[in-house]
């Protein structure tokens, strides 16, 4: 679909008819009024939501702090350089492979190998501090986040990334799974529900093979459901490393609200989002989660064994 307006000018429009446009050009249609779909309600959460920990979650390492918080057990990736001069990683003592990220925006992230090469890493990072996903989409979380890089340990095995378990996590309750593998290479990714039964859905990354759940599934869920308790939404992305669970990050936005989505989950998954009230979500008031949905809170260390969710 073309742009209805150029990207100069909607760079430059009031923050909700801003949203409005990308929507419509994203989806082809205007988000609903009040929203219905899930893309619609990540849409209201960018205009609407500035609660203190929806704030804190563009900055990854206020989201790693909190983590932590949360489940002081759980394996979270060391940081081992923070820094806006990415000539102060000569002296720093890096292990064989590391990852390089802004701790403030998105999709950019660089596997390190050995000493890194500056010259190298300047050209690569030219422009990361300037992140414009406020300016040009408007995501207010990242607005809040601290400009700055960071280097983290990697954590895969023999050198291989581990696949992305990205967590859909409603009221507390985890109702999908999206497996991402290949990130950095043949990216591919397969959906499943909570007991691990496939989601066949039309999405724009090709479909990945079906395969059977990790031993680690009821402990995936337990770190997922924990960190998502409190929250109307959030996805929670985990991975698991011969059989470990680390955490990797809380998304409030998934995709911006613009990616490509099937349109039956769109409806599927924003049944499921019971969204604050607005007076809720311009305040630090947080409403409990059984207020949000209307049933018992789940405890976080139940097993999800059997549950099929609203599939």
């Amino acid at each position: 679909m073309a742009p209805l307006l150029p990207p100069a000018v909607v760079r430059r429009l009031p923050l909700p008819a801003k949203r409005a446009v990308l929507y419509r050009q994203a989806h082809g249609r205007w988000p609903g009024r009040p929203p219905r779909t899930f893309t619609e309600k990540v849409n209201w959460r960018v205009v609407h939501d500035r609660r203190p920990l929806i704030g804190r979650l563009g900055d990854k390492l206020a989201m790693k702090e909190h983590a932590a918080r949360v489940l002081p057990s759980l394996s979270v990736p060391r940081v081992l350089w923070t820094g806006t001069d990415v000539a102060e990683l000569a002296d720093v003592d890096l292990p064989d492979r590391w990852v390089l990220k802004p701790n403030h925006g998105t999709m950019r992230v660089h596997l390190g190998a050995g000493r890194p090469d500056v010259a190298a890493l300047r050209r690569l990072t030219t422009g990361w501090l300037d992140e414009p996903l406020f300016r040009d989409r408007g995501e207010w979380v990242y607005s809040q986040a601290r400009r700055t890089l960071l280097v983290e340990e990697f954590i895969g095995s023999a050198g291989e990334v581990p696949a992305d378990h990205k967590m859909l996590v409603f009221g507390g309750r985890l109702e999908l799974v999206q497996v991402d593998t290949g990130r950095f290479g043949q990216h591919r990714r397969r959906l499943y529900t909570p007991d691990w039964t496939p989601v066949d859905v039309a999405e724009a990354v090709p479909p990945g093979p079906v395969t059977p759940p990790p031993a680690s599934l009821p402990e995936l869920t337990k770190v997922a459901e924990a960190l998502g308790e409190g929250l109307d939404f959030i996805r929670v992305d985990l991975f698991d490393v011969a059989g470990e669970v680390w955490f990797g990050e809380l998304t409030p936005y998934p995709g911006g609200g613009l990616d490509r989505f099937d349109p039956v989950l769109d409806e599927r998954l924003g049944a499921l989002w019971q969204l604050p009230a607005r007076r809720d979500a311009s305040t630090a008031r947080w409403a409990p989660v059984g207020e949000l949905r209307g049933r018992r809170r789940l405890d976080p260390r139940e097993a999800p064994a059997g549950r099929g969710g609203a599939w």
